[in-house]
């Protein structure tokens, strides 16, 4: 199955270029799962096409880069901000899977009329997840800690209206949702930083390659 993934801007300080790309974890990751990733370039006039060509059947929107519209926020890529506000649509449109990650889960939430805030003491570590009866559904029941690395976070107030949230950190902030009647998953946590997890496999599987995914409904 091949997965489209997105990919993150960093900037070359001596001569100002900007690069796409992607923490090299992800595609043995995903290969060894059984997928085949397809980075995207942020290139927003040419999404329809990309996806046309490569024939993606599914998204994955990977971590890195502020939403340029956050308070405080730094790296950003109002490219990528496009690129994957496209995506999100064309996704819709074609009915494809999709799941988020980190700064996946973040634009997907505002992308859904939700609201993103800075948060802090999630960098950097390892903490416990409560899992609601939304999450149980969809098989992390058995997730009890999972890995940090974001400053900004959602509270389950400011979720929006197509969303529901799957998990909780300690401090009540939401650490996964769903979409209501989308194929649509986002996660805070990063499946691709050791030690990788075949739970996270299985995640990924419910959404990309389970028939029942696309007829869930919360």
């Amino acid at each position: 199955m091949k997965i489209g993934i997105t990919q993150r801007v960093e900037v070359m300080r001596a001569t100002g270029e900007r690069r796409d790309c992607l923490d090299q974890a992800w595609v043995p990751l995903l290969c060894r799962w059984g997928f085949t990733p397809v980075p995207i370039p942020n290139s927003p006039e040419h999404v329809e096409s990309l996806v046309a060509n490569f024939e993606l059947q599914g998204v994955l929107f990977s971590g890195g880069n502020d939403l340029a519209h956050l308070e405080g926020a730094s790296n950003c890529a109002p490219e990528r901000d496009e690129t994957e506000t496209q995506l999100l649509d064309l996704c819709r449109r074609l009915d494809l899977p999709t799941i988020g990650v980190c700064r996946g889960m973040q634009i997907m939430v505002f992308h859904h009329g939700g609201c993103v805030t800075p948060i802090e003491q999630h960098v950097g570590g390892r903490h416990s997840l409560k899992v609601s009866a939304h999450g149980v559904r969809l098989g992390l029941s058995d997730r009890r800690e999972v890995n940090s690395f974001h400053n900004y976070g959602v509270l389950k107030e400011n979720l929006g209206s197509e969303l529901v949230p799957l998990a909780y950190a300690p401090d009540g902030s939401v650490e996964a949702v769903a979409h209501t009647t989308l194929n649509r998953v986002a996660i805070l946590w990063h499946p691709e930083r050791l030690p990788d997890d075949p739970r996270d496999r299985d995640l990924l599987s419910a959404v990309f390659l389970s028939e029942k995914s696309s007829k869930r409904r919360f």
